[in-house]
């Protein structure tokens, strides 16, 4: 069973940095790109940052771009997002999800077949 575990949200003042972890579970990790996805309040969830099997290869939305890293470590089956210089506007449920197929690196939600629950970042001004 494919379990995404997220973790490292939180409040920050505006500037701030955080680092979002997710573990995973049930699946062979090094075989799977991975993508960070962001849902705001009102808003549809969007992508974030996504990350090609071997590391090699990655994808950021404009707005991530210059502030954010995505990152992972196949020892610990686990998924990063370093996030810097973080706005009000980056307030939302940060979730991490992997693709239905091996080796595809979607950076659309159609192409995720698996999801965290969600870790909540909260950006105050």
């Amino acid at each position: 069973q494919v379990q995404l575990r997220e973790s490292g949200g939180g409040v920050v003042q505006a500037g701030g940095s955080l680092r979002l972890s997710c573990v995973t579970s049930g699946m062979a990790f090094s075989n799977y790109a991975m993508g960070w996805f962001r849902r705001a309040p009102g808003k549809e969830r969007e992508v974030v940052a996504t990350i090609s099997w071997s590391g090699q290869g990655t994808f950021y939305a404009d707005s991530a771009k210059g502030r954010f890293t995505i990152s992972r470590d196949t020892a610990k089956n686990t998924v990063y997002l370093q996030m810097n210089n973080l706005k009000p506007e980056d307030t939302a449920n940060y979730y991490c999800a992997r693709p239905a197929s091996i080796g595809k690196m979607p950076s659309e939600e159609s192409g995720y077949a698996y999801w965290g629950q969600g870790t909540q970042v909260t950006v105050s001004s």
